[in-house]
């Protein structure tokens, strides 16, 4: 068994059999990500925790890795008409339509409250229907403080235009994430879109052009039918799917995409347990976004980052940047 100075096992004290039981030693829960120090793995992912300060009485947001704003484009967009959520079996569909404050009223309004966080990693989602918005917006933000990195929307289902049209086609992301590196005065991670043929060719591409980081996957395009009306379940007729159902194509996605890049990974999609936490790390993600399961459990960030903490010392696991690709696959 490797040594504590190795970092990958703590020290434990054993049973009769010979099992591991809970570490002496507390854990190691910081993580490195795209030059950004994480006090845990876990980050409340884009579209589920507001513009963040909205979760600041439940929620201890220097506890956590992070989190994710709402998408925040040039110009504010009011979203799809109700009804935009619809719950489906093990998941849920949404089509909100990316509804946000816009970049000018986020700076004003939303951002100055986080200042009484500076150890929070603040990320910000950024989305543009041309290329031209998302390079107006990186330039808008690099002039603001307390921001930690961008999370370039390339992935989004729900627009009718941008989004998941530069997420899908090769040569207009690698155009996008080139122009959107050369301007960023900050960290750049890509969100890439789960709706492609092949999710390792286009983070090999995102990583070619300068991404520090990806995040996989966004949702999936789906939709719902209500048969007594005859008619969709949503307004605009198609959503992105998330929720468990989806995890374990979202887990063979970040599985692919790890042995593609060299870059860091946040895994996403479906993660409700402490479980579904490691098997991500194992699979190769460095971190983590939970989305789907802050709906159900509003404090459900912190609660999973406490639990996986309590995973790593009662399993041995002394840092748990040791669990990252340490996915064992058996050989004939």
């Amino acid at each position: 068994m490797p040594s504590l100075a190795e970092g990958i096992y703590a020290t434990t004290s054993r049973d009769s059999h010979g099992q591991g039981s809970v570490s002496r030693v507390k854990p190691e829960m910081k993580v490195s990500l795209a030059g950004l120090e994480l006090a845990s793995p876990i980050i409340a992912a884009s579209g589920t925790f507001g513009y963040g300060i909205e979760f600041e009485d439940i929620v201890a947001l220097e506890r956590i890795g992070g989190f994710v704003t709402k998408g925040i484009s040039l110009q504010p967009i009011a979203g799809h008409a109700a009804p935009r959520i619809v719950q489906t079996a093990a998941g849920m569909l949404n089509a909100i339509g990316l509804q946000n404050v816009g970049v000018e009223e986020f700076i004003r309004r939303k951002l100055p409250p986080l200042g009484r966080y500076p150890r929070a990693n603040v990320i910000v989602n950024i989305f543009g229907y041309q290329v031209a918005e998302y390079i107006a917006v990186i330039e808008r933000l690099n002039q603001a403080e307390g921001i930690a990195a961008y999370e370039l929307n390339v992935s989004c289902p729900n627009v009718h235009a941008g989004g998941m049209a530069f997420g899908a086609d090769a040569g207009e992301l690698a155009y996008l994430v080139h122009q959107a590196k050369a301007a960023s005065a900050r960290p750049l991670i890509v969100k890439l879109s789960p709706n492609v043929t092949s999710i390792a060719h286009l983070a090999k591409i995102a990583a070619s052009e300068g991404a520090d980081a990806l995040s996989l996957t966004n949702t999936f395009l789906a939709m719902s039918i209500d048969s007594e009306t005859r008619r969709p379940r949503l307004t605009n007729v198609t959503g992105g799917l998330s929720g468990p159902a989806i995890k374990p194509i979202a887990l063979r996605m970040v599985y692919e995409s790890a042995r593609a890049v060299s870059i860091p990974i946040l895994g996403m999609g479906g993660i409700t347990t402490v479980e579904d936490i490691v098997e991500f790390l194992l699979a190769g993600a460095t971190a983590v976004q939970v989305g789907t399961a802050s709906y159900a459990d509003p404090r459900a960030v912190e609660r999973l980052a406490r639990g996986l903490e309590s995973w790593c010392r009662s399993h041995g696991v002394a840092k748990v940047s040791s669990l990252t690709g340490a996915l064992e696959i058996p050989h004939d």
